[in-house]
This record gives C-alpha cells, structure tokens and sequence, in this order.
C-alpha cells in the first residue's frame, strides 16, 4: 500500500514539471471532469461501468478539443473544426451527449449543468460549431464503445464439482475479461501467475498477516494503514480523477494537454480493471 502512495507522489511530481503553453480555457475540461464524475456516481452504475464511462467521456472531450486546436496528429477519431470554434461548447456538448447515453438517470441534472455552461457562451458561429464539434466527437466515442463487449450477456460460470457449495451471488463484471481494452493489446497481456497453493508456507503468512492485520479491532494496523486502506476500498474512479486534476489545474498547462491528460488517464484505469477481471476470472 505505501509503494502505492509513494508511486503517485512521484507521478505528481513530475507530471507537474512538464509545463505548456498558458490558455484561457484551461479549467473547463476539469471543471466538467469533476461534474461527469458527480453525474456518473449519481447513476449507480453496476461494478466496472462507472471506468467505462468516464474513459468515454474523458475520450470525446479530447477528440473535440484537438479537433479544434490541432494540437496533436488525429488518432482514434477524425474531425474537422471551423477556425474559432467555442472550446467551451465543444466540452459542454461532448460530455452531455456521452453521459446521457451512459447515465440517463441522470438526465435532468446533466441537462441543468450543459444550459448553465451554454448560457455563459456568447451566441454566435463560435458557439454553433462548438456545439458541433462537441457532439460528433461523442457520437462517434459511443459508436466505438457499442461493440466493445461491456453489454455482452453474463455468462460465467465457477468451476466446481458436486457437493461442494458454490456461493449463489451475481458476479460482478464477468464479461469484462471479453472487452475490447482502449491501450493494452489484449485483455491476458500482463495476466499473473496463479496464487500460492493452500498447503504452502507462503499461502499460511499471508493468510495469518491478513487476519491479523484486517482484523476489525486490529491491535497490530496503524491507524495510517486503516487510512489507506479505506481509501484503496472505494469502488468508484472519483477518487483517482482529483489526483489528476491537481495535476491539470497547476500553471502553464493547456486545455488539449489537460484533455488528452484526462482521457489516456480514464482509458488506463478503465484498461486495468480489464487486465484485473481477467486475472480474477482466470
């Protein structure tokens, strides 16, 4: 757990280091990063989609915005922009679109937070083919996810035998071993090796430092480990996306960097619950 916590301060670190061209529009990609996350906690998406969706929202919005500023060569998706569109439209547009298709629950709320944004745009051509941009980056993004396995039917089975009890719970995600990842080349590409035999030495210390350690009332966990691990718990990409933000939000970034920072971002947790499901299952 603290190998974690030291990796990220030293992804912070020098991830604040690399500097870029100062923009007025540098925050509204964060700024709509924090309310697609609040949107898609609202939803209470079943185990796995709440990654899926912010990948695909991070995603759009980077297609959109380097749609406009050309910043970077076109990769995954290929638009054309108007000079002068509205980066600010095209961001609202692009997250309203993708979380309304992921999220629709949260229809009403999304709706509030695109009209707030849009009212703070000048009308105009600019904003016209903000909106545009916005929304075609996001229709192809949710063509892309249609056939990526995530809605593919359950059909995972534990390996048993008769007589022995088989717990009766829903599984979570067993399709995502299936999906099509974003980056990695296959879903098995970094799987492990299987864990220890129950009958070696190594298998009986983890298993007695987890029930010591773990215990409710432990006498041998640091109130620091109690921390951390209610922090590594929770089951929701809000957590991590801060970390990140506080990365976006430091001087001298860019909206396109802070986009593209965002969407490889979602796109590698999104990857690494695949990788996760396929070991799990495996």
């Amino acid at each position: 757990m603290h190998t974690n916590i030291r990796g990220i301060r030293k992804l912070l670190v020098v991830a604040m280091m690399a500097g870029a061209t100062p923009s007025a529009y540098a925050d509204v990609v964060t700024e709509w990063n924090l309310k697609a996350g609040d949107v898609v906690v609202a939803a209470k998406l079943p185990p796995g989609m709440p990654y899926r969706a912010m990948a695909a929202v991070q995603s759009a919005v980077y297609e959109a915005v380097n749609a406009i500023t050309k910043r970077y060569p076109a990769d995954r998706v290929k638009l054309d922009a108007a000079p002068g569109a509205s980066l600010e439209a095209a961001v609202a547009a692009a997250n309203r679109v993708m979380l309304a298709s992921l999220a629709p629950a949260q229809q009403a709320a999304l709706d509030s937070a695109y009209q707030t944004a849009l009212a703070a745009i000048p009308d105009g051509p600019a904003k016209t083919e903000g909106i545009a941009v916005g929304e075609s980056a996001a229709k192809v993004l949710s063509s892309l996810c249609a056939d990526d396995g995530a809605d593919a039917p359950e059909s995972y089975r534990p390996y048993t035998t008769a007589g022995v009890y088989v717990p009766t719970v829903i599984p979570d995600a067993a399709q995502w071993p299936h999906r099509k990842p974003w980056l990695l080349i296959s879903a098995d590409q970094f799987r492990p090796g299987p864990p220890p035999s129950l009958d070696t030495e190594v298998w009986a210390r983890d298993y007695n430092e987890i029930k010591i350690l773990g215990a409710k009332n432990s006498t041998s966990r640091t109130a620091e480990q109690t921390d951390v691990a209610r922090f590594w718990e929770a089951r929701v990409p809000t957590i991590y996306f801060p970390v990140v933000r506080s990365v976006a939000d430091q001087p001298g970034r860019d909206i396109t960097r802070n986009a593209r920072l965002l969407a490889v971002t979602g796109q590698a947790m999104d990857d690494a619950l695949i990788a996760v499901f396929d070991a799990k299952y495996t």
